[in-house]
């Protein structure tokens, strides 16, 4: 007999927490101006908001954070991280921040100016952020498949080489470097191909490009290489990041992801210009270069961490449970972005909801719903994420509108999962009751999701 799958870990501590009714839930959501965001932690059951900084951490990294050296300069914390960020990279440069998007922050002011055009695969909100606000554009040049929820492609994430070349062809002097977002978390946590990082490669080096891989899940994106592509089923996940990150010039990071810590980031690059032109605002913005945003204890845990996640057992008990929750949402006919990504379930709001206009936000009423259900807090990534044209200021409805749950590494059992679908059931079973959704009262000019304030339409 054939044993059962297992988690690859055991349970030493837990935290309790409360359910609600739905009396309370409803107080609360409309306290909250109908955004989850804006929801007290302690009126969520399930969390499944993000898995940015909400994983749990294991005993290396506890004992790690105990023996962290907190010198301001030089710190030994910074050399073990350096160390293994070129061990499992190749990249000798190092910039510590205090997560992925002052990263962004740090080297997006060296090299993106006002005009600039950087192509990308599904450029992510805080990305696209610092490309928008300092007057560039964000050109998405993801597959066309990604739009297709129900087509099962294994590397959805990929960017279209076509698109590609045609805007290096028709842009070349105004790009400054080509993105690629490993996992493709936009498109639904879709992973990127290493045939795909060869025909990037190819393209920025006919048109004399650098190209900067956005990594908070380069993991879980070797993870997916192995499982999917052919000719690396025996290879460890440690050899295919390498030869991955042999495939860029530079990566931004969000360790709160794949770090497997609760704060934190970095830059890590082969060239010492970019190394040196991010320098020049690590400081002002971050830190001194051998911290950056980082305590020394926090550098210590994260290169555990790193080294942690970049094994095969971690990553499929993690990414088995993603699996879990997915097949569990295929028994009740809940479509989602297909097949499943490595941190969350995209519920396809648009095929939920299908009497509600976009111009009234599916995806952050389905949100709205499900936590009034049963307590689960999701994630809109879909119309009002994708926020407005900058120039137009029009809303952006071209993409996908989805419901983002996502799993936080080591936190929540199989029986957190069965809650999750059960709860997306009995809203999915009432959807033709739900006919209108919701209206913007207030938003920030940039990046509104996080604090835009919304009312339900009678």
């Amino acid at each position: 007999m054939e044993l059962p799958f297992a988690e690859s870990w055991k349970i030493k501590m837990v935290e309790p927490i409360r359910k609600s009714t739905r009396e309370e839930r409803e107080q609360w959501i409309k306290e909250a101006n109908y955004n989850v965001f804006q929801l007290k932690a302690d009126q969520v059951y399930i969390d499944g908001l993000t898995d940015s900084g909400t994983g749990a951490m294991s005993d290396r990294q506890w004992a790690a954070l105990m023996m962290g050296d907190e010198s301001y300069a030089g710190a030994r914390s910074f050399y073990e991280l350096k160390d293994t960020i070129t061990r499992i990279t190749g990249f000798e440069y190092l910039i510590p921040t205090h997560q992925g998007r002052a990263a962004e922050n740090v080297l997006f002011s060296a090299l993106v100016t006002e005009g600039a055009i950087v192509p990308g695969n599904s450029h992510f909100d805080t990305t696209k952020g610092h490309i928008e606000s300092r007057k560039a554009v964000a050109l998405d040049c993801t597959v066309d498949e990604a739009k297709n929820t129900q087509l099962e492609v294994p590397f959805k994430g990929n960017v279209d080489p076509k698109k590609l070349e045609k805007a290096l062809a028709e842009h070349a002097d105004k790009i400054p470097f080509i993105i690629v977002t490993i996992t493709n978390n936009t498109a639904g946590g879709q992973p990127v191909s290493m045939q795909n990082l060869r025909e990037v490669r190819a393209l920025a080096d006919k048109y004399n490009k650098r190209v900067l891989f956005d990594s908070a899940r380069f993991a879980e994106n070797a993870y997916f290489i192995k499982t999917r592509e052919e000719g690396y089923a025996d290879k460890t996940i440690k050899e295919i990041c390498r030869e991955m990150f042999a495939l860029a010039d530079a990566m931004t990071m969000s360790a709160k992801k794949d770090g497997l810590v609760n704060m934190g980031g970095f830059i890590a690059t082969r060239w010492e210009d970019w190394y040196e032109a991010a320098k020049k605002f690590c400081i002002p913005f971050e830190g001194y270069l051998t911290y950056g945003g980082m305590n020394g204890r926090d550098m210590a845990a994260l290169a555990v961490g790193l080294d942690e996640n970049t094994e095969f057992d971690n990553l499929h008990t993690r990414i088995h449970q993603v699996q879990y929750l997915a097949s569990l949402l295929d028994e009740y006919g809940i479509p989602y972005q297909r097949p499943v990504g490595g941190h969350a379930i995209f519920v396809d709001a648009s095929k939920v909801l299908t009497q509600i206009p976009k111009e009234e936000f599916p995806a952050q009423t389905l949100t709205i719903e499900l936590y009034k259900e049963a307590g689960i807090r999701g994630c809109e990534i879909g119309y009002i994420l994708a926020d407005r044209d900058p120039i137009t200021r029009e809303n952006r409805f071209g993409g996908n509108d989805f419901v983002r749950i996502c799993v936080a590494r080591r936190v929540y059992t199989d029986n957190h999962m069965k809650v999750i679908a059960a709860a997306l059931k009995n809203v999915y079973d009432r959807r033709n009751e739900i006919t209108r959704g919701v209206e913007i009262v207030w938003e920030a000019p940039l990046m509104r999701h996080f604090t835009v304030k919304l009312r339900p339409l009678k």
